[in-house]
């Protein structure tokens, strides 16, 4: 039996008409799509001024985990503290590197005069468990320990993320809450993998056909990061959605489409927030597929979407430390 499906905003269905889709990866595939070019960081720091700079922190096994740091470049002397977003890039734990969908929070830097630092984590299935998440916390700490060397303010960091970059970023603000350091002002999960048990309605209406994320798709991701892990032994820093306690956490904006995999897990994190006395703020996009505003920016619902999280950041953030 066909399970009914929300309807593509119209924009996004032209779009998306031109696009090869697939129902499901296989390691012989997902091989190809590594060797797939992205696109050059290069192209998208020529016409801003922004200072660069790339640097290695040992992970937790000592492998050095790369990070890129983009600072937004002054001329005219100031020295304020400025805010942090920490980014992880999205790629179903399995893909992308930290250039990937770094056009979103280079626009933070634009318009929040934020400083940007991108992780390079590992990828599974060659990293599995909590190793993902693990790179991720290291390169936060380092972020907290080195404030002052990259001219941030410790009080206004951010950590954000897109698709499983989102999932992490969840888990890395779960363990930074639990392990006491450092602080997060904020998080921003867009279209976040959260939950490896794919069993929501969303899951199910997504199956069995081709698309930009599916719920096949999505076991394999999740089985390639989780190994040989049995359910009872998933960490939720792994797969938040399992965490039984969401409280204490920094004001979260989530964002999904109404047409994709992952929607009821994001809705259903946000409400656990909500119930556990915190802040969130929720967004479904009405006929938003996986990832649209990444893949298709040039789309009036991208462009809403996209500036709508950038303003709820203004809003979250104070001016400076003090206010």
């Amino acid at each position: 039996m066909t399970t009914a499906r929300p309807a593509l905003d119209p924009g996004l269905r032209e779009l998306l008409a031109e696009m090869p889709l697939m129902s499901r990866l296989s390691p012989e595939v997902l091989a190809r799509l590594r060797q797939l070019p992205s696109v050059p960081v290069e192209s998208l720091l020529a016409h801003r001024r922004v200072d660069r700079r790339e640097i290695t922190v040992p992970a937790k096994d000592g492998v050095p985990i790369p990070l890129s740091v983009f600072s937004p470049a002054t001329t005219d002397g100031a020295t304020n503290a400025a805010p942090c977003v920490y980014w992880m890039h999205g790629g179903g734990m399995v893909m992308g590197d930290r250039f990937s969908q770094i056009d979103i929070p280079l626009e933070w830097l634009d318009e929040l005069g934020a400083v940007v630092v991108s992780v390079d984590y590992r990828l599974a299935p060659e990293a599995t468990g909590t190793a993902l998440v693990d790179d991720c916390y290291r390169g936060l700490l380092w972020i907290a320990e080195h404030s002052a060397e990259l001219g941030i303010d410790p009080a206004r960091i951010v950590v954000a993320g897109a698709s499983a970059g989102g999932g992490l970023a969840a888990g890395v603000t779960l363990l930074a809450r639990d392990l006491g350091t450092p602080a997060i002002a904020a998080q921003t999960l867009i279209c976040p993998m959260l939950d490896h048990r794919n069993t929501s309605t969303s899951s199910r209406q997504y199956s069995d056909g081709p698309g930009v994320w599916t719920r096949e798709m999505n076991e394999f991701g999740w089985r390639a990061v989780l190994g040989d892990l049995a359910d009872g032994q998933v960490p939720e820093y792994v797969s938040p959605a399992l965490a039984d306690d969401l409280s204490g956490l920094p004001t979260t904006y989530l964002d999904t489409g109404s047409a994709e995999v992952f929607r009821d897990e994001v809705g259903d994190y946000a409400t656990r927030i909500w119930a556990a006395g915190g802040q969130a703020e929720l967004h479904v996009w009405a006929g938003g597929f996986h990832g649209f505003d990444a893949l298709y920016p040039q789309a009036p619902i991208s462009a809403t979407a996209r500036r709508t999280r950038t303003d709820w950041l203004a809003r979250v953030l104070p001016s400076d430390s003090a206010a």
